[in-house]
């Protein structure tokens, strides 16, 4: 059987190459014996994913991709355009692109999109990117998929609902690995899918005739295309726990299934599912096929890796970072479980002038370096002048990423939407300057002089609104390549 393929109309470069890759995952882990057993019922097979109450799309999205780049070596200035998939932007309605770009430093002049709809989503965000390498309209493209998807409590599909983030960053250039065939099915049938207005996905309606009518036979349809070329490893979707290791028997690629220990791990990520078993399988050389499937399409692709993508060997560690979690913990996470009484508001809307006029370093992390004694003046739109020396010649420029603890406290009590203990911590940066801002977790990795990070995380949900920032974290024990 000769695979599908697809060329752009004009192309005069070659295909779109991978330089590296990037992964995050949320802190949680749901065992699906503990979903089972909190609606008294039996078995349940692997963990889940769950984001913290301070974790969302796009902080795992901002993780990864700032992973990925590093991998890479590359400049985010330097960044052409952003393409990010995703069922579940942060924003139903507003700027989740524009603040995902600023919070990982790209030029305001980046290109990019933000695709949306179905777990299809991250499929269609990497073959944008890819298009746009081939036309020539960027040399260099950063692709994200990320999902965090949120079931309805006692679903058949709450146990294998995850959560986390793909990046990759493409390139003109040659690099260790380049996308191969396509090939693409499309049939208007309901999989899983949210109404409007509705705050979880719904699961399938008959179990039965999804696997029959709807599932199989499009994977079955895209499978055997790319199984022409032989690959070495195989990402297929796996939406209940069983499907993926159906299809690859179907296939013949059951000792090649690169996405199972994802699937086991996290569980069903949703639009970045496909892009994180493909990663799962370029650490090696070889052909690998990814397929993605979700909101009535379904798409495959081959990746030729001549050897290991930078970034690729990362993610066994990074499935196994999580902790695991109680029932009542994950409700209380994704928000199905909320305590009664009122909540304290911000003191200023999301949208005043505060917000306006302090986006960039709140995303950003920046400050004004004096030009006469070189101070570091945070944060720099509240200091028109030095705080040193009241020098007002000021040069807006990123603080490092990496610092030590000054000193700390645990606040025990804190009103809601605060989760309490809530740390507040003292930061020596890197490069000189001093910070205070909030610590994940509970505090218990925190002593003075604790090494730590600086990362995104969603500090509030504001008149519909999230409001992001920078946190501490205890330094990250995964080693970088």
């Amino acid at each position: 059987m000769t695979p599908d393929t697809h060329v752009s109309p004009g192309s005069t470069r070659g295909p779109a190459h991978i330089a590296a890759v990037g992964v995050a995952f949320p802190a949680f882990r749901l065992p699906a014996a503990t979903v089972a057993k909190g609606w008294g019922r039996g078995g349940g097979r692997g963990t889940a994913a769950v984001c913290g109450p301070d974790e969302d799309v796009l902080t795992l999205s901002a993780e990864a991709a700032r992973r990925a780049l590093g991998h890479a070596g590359v400049d985010p200035a330097t960044i052409d355009g952003l393409w990010w998939g995703t069922t579940r932007p942060p924003f139903a309605e507003g700027p989740s692109h524009a603040v995902l770009a600023a919070a990982l430093g790209l030029s305001d002049r980046s290109a990019g999109a933000l695709v949306a709809g179905s777990t299809h989503a991250g499929m269609e965000a990497l073959l944008a990117a890819a298009d746009a390498i081939v036309a020539g309209s960027a040399r260099t493209a950063l692709v994200v998929a990320a999902d965090v998807l949120r079931p309805g409590p006692g679903t058949g599909y709450e146990a294998r609902a995850g959560a986390g983030a793909a990046a990759v960053v493409l390139t003109a250039d040659t690099g260790p690995a380049a996308l191969g065939s396509r090939v693409t099915r499309t049939r208007p049938l309901l999989d899983r899918y949210r109404g409007d207005g509705e705050a979880t996905t719904r699961d399938v309606y008959d179990a039965r005739l999804f696997r029959e009518e709807i599932f199989l036979p499009a994977i079955r349809q895209v499978g055997e295309h790319l199984a022409a070329l032989t690959p070495r490893a195989w990402s297929l979707p796996d939406p209940d726990g069983r499907l993926g290791a159906t299809t690859a028997k179907e296939l013949g690629v059951t000792d090649a299934l690169a996405s199972r220990p994802v699937f086991a791990e996290v569980g069903d990520c949703g639009a970045a599912a496909a892009l994180l078993g493909g990663i799962a399988g370029l650490d090696a050389t070889g052909v690998v096929a990814v397929v993605g499937f979700g909101g009535g399409r379904t798409t495959g692709v081959t990746i030729n890796a001549s050897g290991p993508v930078p970034g690729a060997a990362e993610l066994t560690a990074r499935l196994a970072a999580g902790t695991e979690i109680d029932y009542t913990t994950a409700l209380r996470a994704r928000g199905d479980l909320v305590a009664a009484g009122e909540t304290v508001p911000m003191g200023v809307p999301p949208g005043s002038a505060m917000f306006v006029r302090g986006a960039d370093e709140m995303l950003g992390l920046l400050a004004a370096r004096c030009t006469d004694c070189g101070t570091l003046n945070t944060p720099p739109s509240i200091h028109p002048a030095c705080l040193s020396c009241g020098g007002t010649k000021l040069d807006p420029v990123e603080l490092a990423r990496t610092g030590v603890v000054h000193t700390f406290v645990i606040n025990q009590t804190m009103p809601a939407p605060f989760v309490a203990p809530l740390p507040i911590a003292v930061i020596d940066l890197d490069d000189g300057a001093r910070i205070m801002l909030q610590a994940i977790g509970d505090g218990h990795d925190l002593a003075i002089g604790t090494p730590v990070e600086l990362v995104l995380r969603r500090y509030a949900h504001e008149r519909g609104v999230p409001v992001y920032g920078l946190k501490a974290r205890a330094l990250d024990p995964v080693p970088e390549e």
